[in-house]
């Protein structure tokens, strides 16, 4: 069973990591891989609604991915997007991206090789993983405009869509981890972060939901 105060603690997460960006026509959209096709329908819903002309999907596989897309999870988008009615020229995969931060590097390196110029990016992520996807695009390519984007939902609405919510609050307690230890190993901009946030990360770590942190340096 998870708390009440569990969920109020998530809950604060969660809207914290919301940037609350209004999608505007970009150069291109990049899909951060996970395991959540959901990032792969909103970013071919921006390509629809003709605020980009081509989507980056990137990413291998990982513990959480590697059983429900064997293929790599920037496959698994594509063919998500091809299904939905995406023509295959607007698509490129980066297939190989395990992180957030080889996310935005391997995906510029990509653009760069096909001769596409990029002054500003939709950046399609999870809704618990906003700020901290905004956040490392922001300090490895700081040249272009970042616009954050992710499904309009809920927490509720999203934990009843994924079906594990241990799963989601490991993932929220994660993102949250990252924005705290990542800007002092260069690996994203520093973003301040209100006390009552901080207050409910550590509530959520001293519970357990702790699958998802890394090892502190």
């Amino acid at each position: 069973m998870i708390s009440a105060q569990a969920w109020s603690d998530a809950q604060r997460l969660w809207d914290f990591q919301q940037m609350h960006h209004e999608p505007r026509p970009c150069s291109v959209a990049i899909g951060l891989g996970s395991h959540d096709l959901g990032v792969a329908d909103v970013a071919v819903d921006l390509y629809q609604r003709g605020m980009v002309p081509l989507i980056v999907f990137t990413g291998a596989t990982s513990r959480t991915t590697r059983d429900r897309m064997p293929r790599g999870e920037a496959e698994h988008y594509q063919e998500r997007a091809l299904e939905l009615g995406v023509p295959a020229s607007a698509v490129l995969v980066e297939p190989n991206a395990r992180n957030t931060g080889e996310n935005i590097r391997f995906s510029r390196s990509l653009l760069v090789e096909r001769g596409v110029a990029v002054s500003s990016v939709l950046l399609v992520s999870k809704p618990y993983e906003e700020r901290r996807a905004y956040a490392t695009a922001r300090k490895l390519w700081p040249e272009v405009e970042i616009v954050s984007a992710s499904a309009p939902m809920t927490l509720p609405e999203y934990v009843d869509s994924i079906q594990d919510p241990r799963l989601v609050l490991d993932m929220l307690v994660g993102a949250q981890q990252r924005l705290l230890i990542y800007p002092e190993q260069g690996f994203m901009i520093r973003q301040e972060v209100p006390e009552s946030v901080t207050a409910a990360y550590e509530r959520l770590c001293a519970d357990g939901f702790t699958s998802r942190l890394v090892s502190a340096p």
